[in-house]
């Protein structure tokens, strides 16, 4: 029987195999439920949900690295964008319960308690030696009692806690021991330890270089050598991925910007062309008016009133006839609206029928409210005056 699915998918489903076996725990996460159910009706017995306390106590999901989800595909299909690492020497994390005591914070000590503290000090690293760790877990707890406000011995028994290989405890205590003194190495040291152990390489390195940096030894150096590949790894990836980050900040930043500027062109656009929808044909007629020829006829104050005679009554157009230069701008325009495919509603012709030119209206022709270019260069001739029958209007 041939394989089903892709060889893309294929691997896919080997990245998540992978995945599954260095994280057992993401099992249980709701996206994956159908899954879970899947392999319980085959009967597989599946690891228990473990969640782990914050910051301030202890981060126990190891091998991935979790930040909030990648949404570019480009990023998500990356086979970078989940790290896997060698595990080896890395343990299930452990329970914390009540019968780890932190002691009283707002208890008063007195001296007689701080020596039984020291005492009780002496007597769990001298178990502690001799391999009785239990033992020294219990002197250790009940010097705690006795002087809670010691970072020693919180750190110490971090300490006593990482030999029997319960990293979450031994956090717990040397992060209290920081509180009380943020400047203890042995602290920092054992804590970083028990970060390794979860497989929290970044939080493992900072805390062992610390340690370094306060109070130099070699074993410390040793176990910070051991973090530092995985580390260095994650910081680079967080590093990439923070870099596409802003690249695709950048390239949302540059469309926003383009589809505004297509936007305002677009309006620019359509408004230019709704003032030539406005314009019509008046705004043909207007255009026609700027052919050098025509306005240089109009120039004529005597042309020009005519053609205002004529726009407040077509029907003195018949007045004019026998007006060689009135006659002469007709033939131009009629012989210039015919060539130019030009629309003039109302114009015909020689002629000026019924309404006379569009827009006309007896206001002047469009574009020269109350009359043509050089209309007001002289008198407008009453029409008394006016000789229809003489040839001589030169």
């Amino acid at each position: 029987m041939s394989c089903p699915i892709s060889k893309e998918a294929v691997d896919k489903l080997k990245q998540f195999i992978s995945i599954c076996k260095t994280t057992p725990d993401i099992i249980h996460i709701p996206e994956l439920s159908f899954f879970k159910d899947y392999l319980e009706s085959l009967g597989a017995k599946l690891p228990e949900s473990k969640k782990m306390p914050s910051s301030s106590g202890v981060k126990a999901e190891p091998a991935e690295v979790h930040d909030e989800p990648i949404e570019d595909e480009a990023i998500a299909s990356d086979p970078e964008s989940v790290l896997e690492f060698d595990m080896t020497g890395c343990v299930e994390p452990d329970k914390l319960d009540d019968d780890q005591k932190m002691g009283d914070p707002t208890k008063e000590i007195t001296e007689e308690m701080s020596d039984k503290a020291d005492e009780l000090r002496i007597q769990a690293m001298s178990q502690l030696s001799e391999g009785n760790t239990e033992k020294a877990i219990e002197l250790f707890t009940e010097a705690i009692q006795n002087n809670p406000s010691s970072a020693l011995l919180f750190a110490k028994r971090g300490q006593a806690y990482l030999k029997l290989t319960r990293p979450n405890a031994c956090i717990r205590d040397c992060t209290r021991a920081l509180e009380l003194n943020c400047d203890s190495a042995p602290a920092y040291k054992f804590r970083g330890r028990a970060y390794r152990l979860l497989g929290e390489w970044e939080l493992a390195a900072k805390d062992l270089r610390q340690a370094c940096n306060i109070d130099f030894d070699e074993q410390t150096d040793e176990w910070l050598k051991e973090v530092t590949p995985n580390a260095k790894r994650i910081e680079e990836h967080l590093l990439k991925k923070e870099r596409r980050k802003k690249d695709k900040e950048e390239r949302e930043r540059l469309d926003r910007i383009r589809k505004a500027r297509e936007a305002h062109a677009k309006a620019a656009a359509k408004e230019e062309k709704e003032e030539t929808s406005e314009a019509g044909d008046g705004g043909d007629f207007y255009k026609l008016l700027q052919d050098p020829e025509i306005m240089a006829a109009f120039q004529d104050p005597e042309v020009a009133a005519a053609f205002k005679d004529i726009s407040m009554n077509p029907g003195n157009f018949m007045k004019y006839q026998s007006n060689p230069k009135v006659m002469n701008l007709v033939s131009k325009l009629s012989s210039k609206i015919s060539g130019s495919g030009m629309n003039f509603p109302g114009f015909s012709g020689a002629g000026f029928p019924g309404a006379g030119f569009p827009g006309a209206g007896g206001a002047g022709f469009p574009g020269f409210p109350g009359g043509f270019p050089g209309a007001g260069t002289g008198t407008t001739p009453k029409p008394d005056h006016v000789q229809p029958d003489d040839d001589n209007l030169d």
